[in-house]
């Protein structure tokens, strides 16, 4: 009986390091320096986009996250129930989603979210929902 508990203990740990190591399959990079988004799909970058982020005043929380919660078309209860199309929440109230303001892409202009064009949007939330917020990290730095 001892055998075969520390047999399927081992067994166990291999697949936590593995899974570990393996790490997320989709990555979605937000510098806010450059207020740009690169995705990465098994190590490889297949897409760039411009982003807003927070303007001043107001902040864009940086650290890795996993995605907590998606919804095709959100409205904020916080700013006049603006849309949010394509939205992936990654911390709380913060997301990453489109937006209409395409002219403010490139330069800061959110109350914190992460504005994508519609279009980067709805593609980035199709790559979420294929390979599951589990296989999904969203890493944002300055």
């Amino acid at each position: 009986m001892r055998q075969i508990i520390a047999a399927l203990a081992t067994v166990l740990c291999l697949l936590v390091v593995g899974e570990a190591e393996a790490g997320p399959r989709l990555v979605a990079r937000v510098n806010i320096s450059s207020q740009m988004m690169t995705v990465s799909y098994n190590g490889e970058i297949i897409e760039e986009w411009p982003v807003s982020t927070a303007r001043k005043g107001f902040v864009t929380p940086m650290g890795r996250y996993r995605p907590t919660r998606l919804s095709r078309m959100w409205y904020s209860r916080k700013y006049d129930n603006s849309p949010m199309p394509h939205s992936i929440f990654f911390r709380g109230g913060y997301a990453i989603h489109g937006t209409g303001a395409v002219r403010s892409l490139g330069r800061p202009a959110s109350h914190g979210c992460v504005r994508l064009h519609p279009s980067d949007a709805a593609a980035l939330y199709a790559m979420v929902r294929d390979v599951g917020p589990g296989n999904t990290a969203i890493v944002i730095t300055r």
